[in-house]
């Protein structure tokens, strides 16, 4: 019986579960990795996140850049709430106690995190494109509702491209203490009729292409795109570029950070995709790479609040300031200059406020 009993974003094959013992230990090494991976993410992450919605939240003044920041941060937030129960599935051999209703949710809440994350980026990209290319109509068109506006958009969209894996994540209980939380594409309990087995190849391969295209490639197209622009139009103009190179340093180290742990998770599972021979040896390969790929992309969602702090000033203020003076720094709003603004009342505003702000296959949950 086909049974997906790797970690969450496994699909299709069969490894796990089916190891013969000469492999029962390099098993037991990966959980026990996961696990670890996931704890760290789980405390770093609710930690990290936290503080930076409480701050970003509470304790600043809204600007359009704190808006991204702030919708980025909970959508790590939520997601790194709900490891404990991944953490627990793994530290369990893969048996889910939670119930297929949980199940579900904590598949969605994955899938959610991943969309969001990198449409927020994607939407941080495009605003920061159009600020340097038309100063003069993002000055009077940027503002906090429409900021508002479009983040909930994105989780709209996010919510919408999720709604799939809470429909097709199912539970199934192969033995009296072991439940598995898996993908069931055909949504049957059916595994030996062909035209169902082709369900099931169908959709898995529908699913993890366009996750790919529209959670990986669609919106980095878009902020590669975009980056490309402002570094031209930067070398073009050095008094744009002093101006912008604190936020713009950061955003790029969100967004590299975001590829690096999410790129090799992506390409998994599009190579798993040509695993329908059931090649045994293939499969073992997965089975060490999957998991590795999978903590990867989770780890993701505790390093943002890292890279604001660690980037936010130089590492001596950081040791002389508060917590919030560091993200004040890193969310600073850059005031938006046309390349014909005068430098009088723009250069003394600029001084004014740097003296003030100058401060993640099926069974793997």
């Amino acid at each position: 019986m086909e049974t997906n009993t790797t970690p969450f974003y496994h699909n299709n094959t069969n490894v796990f579960g089916n190891y013969s013992d000469e492999y029962a230990q390099l098993r037991k090494s990966l959980n026990i990795m996961s696990v670890v991976v996931y704890c760290l993410a789980f405390v770093l992450g609710v930690l990290g996140n936290g503080v930076v919605i409480w701050v970003t939240g509470f304790k600043m003044k809204k600007t359009v850049n704190i808006v991204w920041f702030l919708n980025l941060a909970v959508a790590d937030f939520l997601f790194t709430a709900f490891l404990p129960l991944s953490v627990t599935y793994t530290a369990m051999d893969f048996h889910w106690p939670f119930g297929n209703f949980m199940c579900r949710v904590n598949s969605t809440i994955t899938s959610l995190n991943m969309f969001a994350s990198v449409y927020i980026l994607m939407v941080i990209s495009v605003d920061r494109c159009v600020s340097v290319v038309w100063p003069v109509w993002a000055q009077n068109h940027r503002n906090i509702r429409t900021a508002s506006y479009v983040s909930l958009g994105v989780w709209v969209l996010a919510l919408t491209l999720s709604a799939p894996y809470f429909i097709f994540r199912d539970t199934f209980t192969y033995s009296e203490n072991t439940t598995l939380c898996f993908n069931n594409f055909a949504l049957s309990d059916d595994y030996e009729t062909p035209s169902v087995i082709e369900l099931r190849n169908f959709r898995h391969q529908a699913m993890t292409i366009t996750r790919f295209l529209l959670g990986f490639v669609v919106p980095f197209t878009v902020i590669v795109s975009c980056y490309a622009v402002i570094i031209h139009r930067l070398r073009r103009n050095c008094n744009l570029a002093s101006k912008s190179s604190r936020p713009f340093k950061i955003i790029a180290a969100v967004i590299t950070t975001f590829f690096l742990c999410w790129a090799p998770f992506h390409i998994v599972l599009l190579i798993e995709l040509v695993n329908f021979t059931g090649s045994q040896t293939f499969g073992y390969v997965l089975s060490i790479v999957i998991p590795i790929a999978t903590s990867l992309a989770f780890l993701n969602s505790c390093l943002n609040p890292l890279l604001y702090v660690f980037m936010g000033q130089d590492f001596k203020d950081k040791a002389r300031k508060s917590i919030l003076n560091v993200l004040k720094t890193a969310f600073q709003e850059e005031e938006t200059h046309s390349h014909t603004d005068t430098k009088t009342a723009d250069t003394s505003q600029t001084n004014d406020n740097r003296s003030k702000d100058k401060s993640v296959s099926d069974v793997q949950v």
